[in-house]
């Protein structure tokens, strides 16, 4: 019999009209629209078109204007510097408007665009929505990014004016920010006419006059601003992805569709209540943060919290039990390499045991694929639901998920379950066509996108037909290979170009990773393909192993192996794993095996802007090399 989700994800896909439209009822509109979607100019599609409203409206005034004005809105945790701060709804609106109204004063109006170079601070949340309140478009800058990187954006988005901080704090290390953005902007074609500077008290930056502005001094002159009706097809952010080439991808996020899917997404794919306490551990600088930290928690009136730390080292492995306990989190939303950075830490759970998780009931997460062993840990010491969803900075929420908010299944280890109402997702071959239940292809999505996805790519439409668009005619490239099982269970294996070619097999290095972390001394790992002369690849697997593990690394490394040859077979030609102490991420989270592919087939490469540690590149060159990598004839 078929159940809710079936119900509502066919009414998602058939009638999107009514779907969708029901669900911005939710949502206060200056102006109702006249169309629910305009899909007739594809690629591109626009939702709610004429209708009038404002992001910080519904954030915040629309929850005091209710009377819910003494909840608390925002909880400041930063174990790094040892405070934690709490707004009620009341406070964060006043807070903002005052922001908004000191960057009125600075000229920014209607359409102007603002980019945010803030550590994790409430000012940076304060900022984000003092922009759209002015119905101006920000652009937030992961902070502590180079100087050249930051340069980029500014040529791109082109800002009226930069809000910044004095610094960022990195595990015990405290990052200037000032002289990395002065740096940027004079590479910068583009100059900004005002920057606005948070002082933080670890660090004060010195101020260039005539540009720069204190913020409090800022805000202390300035009358608080209203909030300005924008159209829902109006642009409410540009947050940049890396691209193919090295060039960063402007990606440009709606208003008003961008408010009906998030708000939607609390309800039904989270399950939560208005009210409760929800807690995303990412960093606003990423898409998860604007989505999950900032808009959708308070657009659906529940208290998020805001981290400034880390899963381990601020000050141990016991962080976010200590967090979820003093704040009562129902849920939070991490990636899964947190947790294996905790299980590497603290294998048996001892200090989770510290900690009240009575009132906890699930745990999200995203960001790169979660190995089932990682998810099953979780699973076993927390004793509630694990659930793995799969999303990108372009869709803007979960692509796959599942949808605790309407009908929990069960688990399928590797799977992110099954697609989220509005996503039409579709496995095919390289000539479009589909394949069988079961056969990894390329994950796309049929067009037209649901709302809250990008728009377009900023100022280049024609690269946004080319990067997402083309490939595929009337779907959307995911760039992610997978499958979709029997049951309608999606399984991300891979990017597209992960799956690597063995002597004309296609094969997964996903599925060889899931192998591997199932070794009992195995933290966490990854598995390329490397060139090979006679083979065209080989996959090599690169481990990092458990604390207190003594045994030796060859030894371990025969036995993983052997466990990918009694998996998969000899077919995989999985012949080589090397341990080593760390392996490269993003900061957030995601393990460059791109970059690690580069390194071992002797490639030039570039090291991605979102590196946490780029001495990690090194490390892995060095022991390569002692490996014997590249390997050429």
């Amino acid at each position: 019999m078929s159940g809710r989700y079936d119900s509502l994800f066919r009414q998602s896909i058939d009638d999107p009209n009514a779907f969708w439209g029901a669900a911005a009822e939710d949502i206060h509109w200056f102006k109702r629209w006249d169309r629910v979607l305009d899909a007739d100019a594809p690629p591109f599609s626009r939702w709610f078109v004429g209708g009038e409203t404002n992001t910080a409206y519904n954030a915040l005034d629309r929850h005091v204007a209710a009377g819910r004005g003494g909840q608390i809105a925002l909880i400041y945790d930063s174990p790094v510097t040892n405070m934690v701060q709490r707004f009620t709804y009341a406070e964060l609106l006043a807070q903002v408007a005052a922001f908004a109204g000191a960057l009125k004063a600075q000229g920014v109006g209607k359409g102007d665009r603002v980019i945010l170079y803030m550590p994790m601070i409430p000012q940076a949340v304060i900022a984000m929505l003092a922009v759209v309140r002015l119905g101006a478009i920000h652009s937030v800058v992961f902070g502590g990014f180079a100087a050249n990187e930051l340069a980029t954006r500014i040529d791109d988005a082109r800002p009226k004016l930069i809000v910044s901080a004095s610094c960022g704090i990195e595990g015990q290390r405290i990052i200037a920010y000032k002289p990395l953005l002065d740096a940027a902007i004079a590479r910068a074609a583009h100059k900004p006419e005002r920057c606005i500077i948070f002082q933080r008290p670890m660090e004060k930056a010195a101020l260039t006059a005539g540009r720069d502005l204190d913020w409090d001094e800022a805000v202390a002159g300035a009358a608080p601003a209203e909030c300005v009706p924008v159209l829902a097809t109006d642009p409410s952010y540009i947050l940049y992805t890396s691209g193919t080439t090295g060039i960063p991808k402007g990606v440009v996020r709606d208003t008003g569709g961008h408010l009906v899917a998030l708000r939607w997404t609390m309800e039904h794919l989270y399950g939560l209540k208005p009210g409760e306490v929800w807690w995303t551990a990412s960093d606003v600088g990423w898409v998860v943060g604007h989505s999950y930290i900032v808009y959708a928690p308070l657009l659906y009136g529940l208290t998020t919290i805001l981290y400034e730390g880390k899963p381990v080292g601020t000050p141990d492995a016991g962080a976010f039990w200590r967090v979820i306990a003093e704040h009562g989190a129902v849920s939070m939303f991490t990636a899964p390499t947190a947790f294996r950075a905790i299980r590497k830490e603290d294998p048996e759970g001892r200090l989770m045991a510290r900690h009240d998780l009575s009132k906890f009931r699930a745990l999200f997460l995203a960001g790169e694929r979660c190995d089932p062993n990682t998810l099953e840990w979780a699973e076993d010491k927390l004793k509630v639901p694990v659930i793995d969803h799969w999303w990108q900075t372009e869709t803007g929420f979960p692509i796959s998920a599942n949808c605790l908010g309407i009908e929990r299944f069960s688990v399928k280890p590797g799977s992110a379950t099954k697609p989220v109402p509005g996503w039409d997702v579709q496995v095919v071959d390289a000539k479009a066509k589909p394949v069988k239940p079961g056969e990894i292809g390329a994950l796309v999505m049929k067009l037209p996108l649901p709302p809250g996805s990008l728009q377009t790519l900023w100022q280049n439409d024609a690269g946004f037909k080319k990067s997402y668009m083309t490939d595929y005619p009337g779907f959307y490239k995911t760039g992610d290979a997978g499958y979709i099982d029997a049951d309608g269970y999606v399984f991300v294996m891979s990017r597209t170009d992960d799956i690597i070619n063995v002597a004309g097999h296609r094969l997964s290095t996903g599925a060889m990773e899931e192998i591997l972390a199932n070794h009992p001394d195995v933290a966490e790992c990854a598995v390329i393909g490397v060139a090979d002369p006679l083979k065209g690849q080989l996959p090599l697997g690169l481990m990092v192993l458990k604390a207190g593990v003594s045994r030796s690394s060859q030894e371990i490394a025969g036995e993983v192996v052997q466990m990918v040859r009694d998996a998969i077979g000899p077919v995989a030609a999985f012949k080589t794993a090397l341990v080593v102490e760390r392996l490269p991420k993003t900061r957030s989270g995601k393990i460059l095996r791109g970059t690690m592919q580069k390194i071992a087939d002797g490639e030039t490469y570039r090291p991605p802007a979102t590196i946490d540690d780029p001495a990690i590149l090194g490390e892995i060159g060095d022991r390569l090399k002692g490996a014997g990598y590249p390997r050429k004839e």
